[in-house]
């Protein structure tokens, strides 16, 4: 088997570590002091398309495949786990969801703001009662005609603070 990177897996590990090391090392630090995402590096995360990583270009995304969405992750990481964490949680556990499991129509009205970075996806998994086991969760939805009736609550949804679109 062959472990070597493709020349564009290269290309995203260079031009990530490029972004991370020019736009969120200099406001890693204030970012997490004050509790927030710099939003020159949001403004330029949205222009390079990492919120639509794993998107495909016909949703507005940058088609990325998983080793190089890894790739994107890791580098990001590098220079602040925050900021990966957001990035990932967004791009993978929010957008795949829809992109995966969604139909047509959930695909233009969530997932091609959601790779534009119009929106932000978060990911709310955990219960008081049943911690990450997503076999334990008590929350359920129930039809009522036409629409949906959720019932039960999350904490510590990753993204939750920032987010649009919850997962």
């Amino acid at each position: 088997m062959d472990f070597k990177l493709s020349e564009q897996h290269k290309m995203v590990r260079k031009i990530t570590r490029e972004f991370a090391e020019e736009y969120i090392s200099p406001v890693a630090e204030e970012s997490d002091q004050e509790s927030r995402l710099d939003p020159k590096v949001m403004e330029e995360m949205k222009r390079m398309k990492y919120f639509g990583a794993c998107v495909p270009q016909e949703y507005g995304g940058a088609g990325l495949d998983t080793l190089g969405f890894a790739i994107a992750t890791e580098e990001i990481g590098r220079v602040d786990a925050s900021w990966s964490i957001t990035f990932a949680v967004h791009a993978s556990v929010c957008c795949y969801p829809i992109l995966r499991f969604g139909n047509e129509n959930q695909k233009q009205k969530f997932l091609i703001d959601l790779a534009k970075g119009e929106k932000i996806g978060a990911f709310c998994l955990t219960e008081a009662n049943a911690g990450s086991d997503a076999g334990g969760v008590e929350t359920n939805a129930v039809l009522d005609g036409d629409e949906w009736i959720l019932n039960g609550s999350k904490i510590f949804a990753t993204n939750g603070g920032i987010a649009d679109t919850l997962i």
